[in-house]
């Protein structure tokens, strides 16, 4: 019988407004369905069979290129037996693998790093996990960085650990986790257009005013000790983002009014979800965020690509079903 593994990776909040590159959030969605992609591995035992061969399902599988050397789950593989014959570890034969690409591409939800997350994860569980976590997560950013064109953990760290993590971007300890407000709820509204990291990126000032600087920090350092010391109410007020945003949301239709909508119910924050068009509300009460995640559905989705979750933070980050 072949032996075969599924792993999930949630979708991931990238910046959570007051990090820039630094904050990144893991989500499930409180009916219980699953907001992330999955990767089979199997071993394949029939004679004959190639050395590698890869399947790609699901919602947005015609987003991505046919050929199987420019998907990424590939290029996880190729990494991936490279570090293994590092170690002197033989492959076990020929692979299958299965990307069932369930987050749209350039949504703002980490789709990229969710792929990439749930290939290494199920290669290194395939494998009896013959490297550490943060071994892997170096592994996992440097995959990332050819697709963003930079290496940044907001997306893949999260995604892989779970729950609040902020990026120490140490080669010892790239990431770190964050406390957690237990009663915040988290509506993430795609609205089905697309924006690419790299543009998202360019539309950004080369250089940054002493004033945004200094906000920038003392938001993140506030947001961090607030956390620790479960004042929920401080947290909130400092989520803002005073350097992306405020050039970012040109791409997105219908922002300011769906950030209106969102504070005037009750929102504690709202943002931009990564580089976009993904927004996020955080709300303290469910029925607050029941109001909200409707709105944004009849408002801010411009077509039938889009969709919106109630969430609250994925402590759990990947894992195998």
């Amino acid at each position: 019988m072949n032996k075969t593994l599924t792993a999930y990776a949630p979708a991931s909040i990238g910046n959570v407004s007051l990090g820039f590159d630094l904050l990144g959030a893991a989500l499930k969605p409180v009916d219980g369905s699953l907001l992330g992609d999955q990767v089979e591995v199997t071993q394949v035992t029939e004679a004959g069979a190639s050395e590698f061969s890869l399947e790609v399902t699901g919602a947005f599988a015609n987003k991505l290129p046919p050929e199987p050397q420019s998907n990424i789950v590939y290029h996880c593989y190729t990494l991936f037996m490279q570090k293994l014959a590092e170690l002197d570890i033989a492959p076990s034969g020929a692979i299958k693998m299965v990307l069932h690409k369930n987050l749209p591409i350039g949504s703002g939800l980490g789709s990229s790093a969710s792929s990439i997350v749930a290939a290494l994860y199920g290669l290194n569980a395939f494998y009896n996990d013959p490297f550490d976590k943060n071994t892997l997560l170096l592994m996992m950013g440097e995959l990332e960085g050819q697709i963003s064109g930079s290496v940044h953990y907001d997306n893949v760290a999260p995604c892989y650990l779970g729950g609040l993590t902020l990026m120490n971007n140490q080669a010892d300890r790239i990431a770190l986790s964050l406390p957690t407000f237990e009663n915040w709820y988290w509506v993430v509204c795609y609205s089905g257009i697309s924006v690419s990291t790299s543009a998202a990126r360019n539309i950004l000032p080369k250089t940054v005013s002493m004033a945004d600087t200094i906000d920038f920090g003392r938001q993140l350092a506030v947001f961090v000790d607030a956390s620790y010391r479960k004042d929920q109410a401080l947290a909130a007020s400092v989520m803002k983002d005073v350097l992306a945003e405020p050039h970012r949301k040109s791409l997105l239709p219908k922002f300011d009014e769906s950030r209106a909508f969102s504070m005037e119910q009750g929102a504690l924050a709202f943002g931009i979800s990564g580089s976009g068009p993904t927004v996020f509300a955080v709300c303290d009460d469910l029925n607050k965020a029941e109001s909200i995640h409707g709105w944004l559905n009849d408002n801010y989705i411009q077509n039938e690509l889009g969709f919106s979750h109630i969430c609250q933070l994925d402590l759990d980050g990947t894992v195998c079903l």
